[in-house]
């Protein structure tokens, strides 16, 4: 088999990496320019190799988060490459260090508040896309639907037009609720004006942790300012997981609900990235 040498020093099947180019460019890359990446050609020798793709597919995932690109087409773009090689899916293995990847390069923005809404403390929805892919990726390797053994718990609290300290006491209250029912355990996300997504399990008595939702949620909003902000009563429902982790990022798109700036100069945010 002939080889050329990557940017990176390493040796790498001629064509290759123009074939998983062009397959991701035709389908999931957004801009072709900003594509390449040094760590394209470590993971596409490994996989050509069938050796361990741990690692460099985790390099490749902290470039695409570094580089602003989003959880949803780094997967893709993974899947691209090993279709570009006669695979129809990647591992499991190469798809969760891909997300660890990706998600460490994000710890510094976290930390930094950007990925964490700062009125509720809960992860924003992109963060919970990065744990739907790995739902998804387990129910493929398990050959089970997903929405056999999860669901997503909708949480609308939202009563009319709240801007201000009020709405920012009711998020910080529903927030506090959801961590104190669910707890670390189950991923979750604000969407935006009072709405609230958490991962559940479907064998874990969600009925009954919504019941203390509820109730939670009730007891710290009793604030007779902050109540009159708060849907009574409070609007929970589960819907079952879509078919693909494509679908269920676009349901958490749909579901999600923009604050309420209407006749209100909306502040100037930071200039568009990629």
């Amino acid at each position: 088999m002939t080889t050329d040498i990557g940017k990176d020093g390493h040796a790498l099947p001629e064509g290759l990496r123009e074939r998983w180019r062009e397959e991701s460019v035709a389908s999931v890359w957004r801009r072709p320019s900003d594509w390449y990446h040094p760590a394209v050609d470590a993971l596409a020798v490994a996989v050509l190799a069938d050796d361990d793709p741990s690692r460099p597919a985790w390099a490749l995932g902290r470039a695409r988060g570094e580089h602003g690109v989003g959880i949803g087409e780094t997967l893709d773009d993974l899947v691209c490459l090993y279709r570009s090689t006669g695979r129809p899916v990647p591992p499991l293995d190469a798809v969760r260090a891909l997300n660890e990847g990706w998600s460490d390069a994000q710890a510094a923005l976290v930390t930094a508040g950007a990925c964490v809404d700062p009125e509720t403390g809960l992860p924003t929805q992109q963060y919970l896309a990065v744990r739907l892919a790995e739902t998804y990726l387990v129910a493929e390797q398990d050959d089970v639907d997903p929405a056999v053994h999860h669901g997503l718990t909708v949480v609308d609290v939202a009563a009319g037009h709240v801007t201000g300290l009020m709405r920012a006491a009711r998020s910080a209250a529903v927030g506090a609720a959801l961590r104190t029912t669910f707890g670390t355990g189950y991923p979750m996300a604000t969407l935006g004006g009072g709405v609230f997504v958490v991962l559940t399990r479907t064998d874990d008595g969600v009925d009954a942790r919504l019941a203390e939702l509820r109730a939670d949620i009730a007891g710290r909003c009793a604030d007779i300012d902050v109540r009159i902000s708060v849907r009574q009563p409070v609007r929970v429902w589960v819907e079952p997981l879509p078919e693909t982790h494509a679908e269920a990022v676009q349901r958490l798109s749909h579901l999600a609900r923009p604050e309420p700036w209407a006749g209100i100069p909306r502040p100037a945010g930071p200039p568009e990235g990629r």
